[in-house]
């Protein structure tokens, strides 16, 4: 799978996340700080090999608007 960076907390330096990619698939692909075990238990209906992770809404914001201006 190939990833292309769509927007980066940009207070997160260098390196790190929370980030969103946009896959040859065309999915988004999220980066992030991943749940605690007791927050993973309350999502509902995960599937196995699914998990959550956390991102403000800033990040996926900036992530749509550059996935609509390059359609």
């Amino acid at each position: 799978m190939e990833l292309t960076m769509l927007y980066k907390d940009g207070g997160s330096g260098a390196e790190g996340c929370p980030s969103v990619y946009l896959a040859d698939t065309g999915e988004l692909v999220v980066q992030g700080t991943q749940l605690a075990p007791e927050d993973l238990a309350k999502l509902e209906n995960p599937l196995p090999g699914e998990t959550a992770v956390r991102i403000s809404p800033e990040v996926l914001i900036g992530a749509l608007q550059r996935y609509q201006a390059n359609r």
